[in-house]
């Protein structure tokens, strides 16, 4: 057939994620270097709150040792409820509050924030039973949760947030300062 070989579908077709989300970033959180949050957000405004894949705990082979919902004595994004269509009583974020808190087996720990204000319609627990998803599965199975953020506001909410091409070039800007000989 003159070399020419139909091509794997599966290689070529974009994934769920890509196909359905953007990919919005919030580079080096309250000033941290490197901890670099993503939300993914559908086109009905709700945002998935994952890891970048340049979050420290994504690197160098790190294992996490725990996961904590519980924001302060009087806080645990745990007993978030939400009931009806308008989602009513979930707890209200904003852009700096922390959703969990994540303890690797070296035990450096790192907040995790919602990047957005809005409503949290649900932490995900599964990585309460299975840390791992979060390094194996960060933008699918291993999200920190889910926020809706107001209608009025939905268009707003990126303006904070970088596009992948800047956070690639946030990312690449990184790693030539990195490699300069001091």
């Amino acid at each position: 057939m003159d070399g020419l070989e139909p091509k794997d579908t599966a290689d070529s077709a974009p994934s769920v994620i890509d196909r359905y989300f953007t990919r919005w970033y919030r580079t080096d959180m309250k000033g941290k270097q490197c901890e670099d949050h993503c939300i993914l957000q559908h086109s009905n405004r709700l945002c998935v709150v994952t890891l970048a894949e340049t979050h420290p705990i994504l690197q160098n082979g790190r294992a996490v040792k725990s996961i904590n919902y519980q924001i302060s004595n009087g806080c645990s994004r745990l007993s978030n409820k939400v009931s009806g269509k308008s989602k009513r009583g979930g707890q209200f974020l904003t852009d700096f509050a922390p959703l969990c808190r994540i303890t690797c087996t070296d035990e450096t720990e790192y907040t995790i924030y919602s990047c957005i204000r809005g409503r949290l319609l649900e932490v995900n627990e599964n990585i309460l039973e299975t840390p791992s998803l979060l390094l194996e599965k960060p933008a699918t199975e291993g999200y920190v949760a889910v926020i809706l953020p107001k209608f009025e506001e939905s268009k707003s909410i990126t303006e904070n947030l970088l596009s992948r091409e800047q956070f690639e070039q946030v990312v690449s800007k990184r790693g030539a300062a990195e490699s300069q000989p001091s």
